[in-house]
């Protein structure tokens, strides 16, 4: 009997403190802007169970807020309280039940935040979103410099906003665990408030907080630091990154490995790598022009030059091309975001293109019962039609 093939990289297990992944595929965080108040409802329950019913090793719910105004739209999911918490506890016992890992990013929309949902213009709110009901309040930022002309001039944040908003992460990444989250991710990209911190572009201060790369790098240290100190060491901690603004002037990506080697000797297990983001245009949700795995070259640098595990994102959609980022090493994990929308059963629909599931065993059994019989209905139909 020929020894059993060796698992695809993709679908080899990978234990990271005391989770262990199923496989090297993540859902990472795509938001849905369709909460009420922050609070997670049936939607999400579906939206999320989908991609644990399609294979995905770990999946992400999307940026959910630390404070009632670090949403980045009326629509954002928040951790703010225990309220909020209870709503996502179906969520994650639904995808534990399925087989995938239970993660969750949590953050603060900085200079960002009450802006329009993006099927509403995805810039700063009008007398037409106020119409209809969405809500405008008072944004925060590293530096009173708006996002760009007609955005809302955040408050630069003192002493008293910065300690509340590092408690915030610290009491929504221990209510994420009390039900049932297995990872924890901190978003530190896109042009959001930890983000605005790194980056020159939106960081002016001279108290400590700025001027300098380890100035700019301090506050978002500090919420890693005190998040990790309240986290059970056996849970894994992440963190999203811009690797680059990709501006003139902006964080580089040279900067990034500096901030990653500094993350990965504060505890962090995980930085994904995204970039992107710290003004109007240019940020992941744009219509730029981009080749598959466009990002995964930020990954190769951190996990290469900082020693820190990465992820790999970037509009990767083929299996076989996931598969290849991780046989060279370019990245630990692939991101598969966009393309899970598009195909929610993507990587059960991967295991096959491997050749690794023929009978349908990765599927849920509910599914597999009627599949593998349609499967052997449709081979024996071909076969027919081959010898007549």
């Amino acid at each position: 009997m020929d020894p059993k093939p060796a698992l695809p990289l993709l679908f080899t297990p990978m234990t990271i403190r005391s989770v262990t992944l199923p496989n090297r595929i993540v859902v990472p965080p795509m938001a849905t802007y369709s909460a009420k108040d922050g609070i997670a409802s049936e939607f999400h329950l579906v939206h999320y169970g989908k991609f644990a019913l399609g294979g995905a090793g770990t999946v992400f719910v999307e940026a959910t807020g630390v404070l009632r105004e670090g949403r980045i739209t009326n629509g954002c999911l928040g951790l703010w309280s225990d309220e909020h918490a209870r709503a996502m506890k179906p969520i994650a016992r639904m995808l534990k039940q399925q087989g995938s890992v239970p993660a969750i990013q949590i953050g603060h929309g900085g200079r960002k935040s009450s802006m329009q949902r993006p099927w509403f213009g995805n810039g700063p709110l009008n007398d037409a979103d106020l119409a209809r009901g969405e809500e405008r309040w008072q944004v925060f930022g590293a530096s009173p410099i708006p996002l760009a002309e007609g955005w809302l001039v955040p408050k630069e944040m003192d002493a008293h906003d910065l300690q509340r908003t590092k408690q915030a992460f610290v009491d929504a990444a221990l209510r994420a665990l009390e039900v049932g989250f297995e990872m924890v991710e901190l978003h530190m990209a896109h042009g959001y408030l930890l983000q605005s911190f790194l980056s020159p572009l939106s960081n002016f201060r001279k108290d400590g907080y700025g001027t300098t790369l380890e100035g700019r790098m301090r506050y978002p240290l500090e919420v890693v630091e005190a998040v990790r100190a309240a986290l059970p060491k056996e849970t894994p901690l992440w963190v999203r990154i811009s690797s680059e603004d990709g501006i003139d002037g902006g964080w580089t990506m040279d900067d990034s490995v500096v901030f990653a080697r500094e993350l990965g000797q504060r505890g962090v297990d995980v930085v994904d790598c995204s970039s992107g983001g710290n003004t109007p245009k240019g940020a992941t949700n744009s219509n730029l022009q981009r080749a598959p795995g466009y990002q995964v070259g930020y990954a190769t640098r951190v996990r290469k030059e900082a020693k820190v595990m990465s992820e790999g994102v970037g509009l990767i959609r083929d299996p076989h091309h996931a598969e290849q980022l991780l046989q060279e090493g370019a990245a630990d994990l692939i991101g598969i975001g966009r393309q899970y929308l598009y195909d929610p059963f993507w990587g059960l629909h991967a295991s096959q293109a491997f050749g690794i599931d023929p009978d349908f065993t990765r599927w849920p059994h509910q599914y597999a019962w009627w599949l593998e019989k349609w499967d052997k209905g449709i081979k024996a139909r071909e076969a027919s039609e081959r010898k007549g």
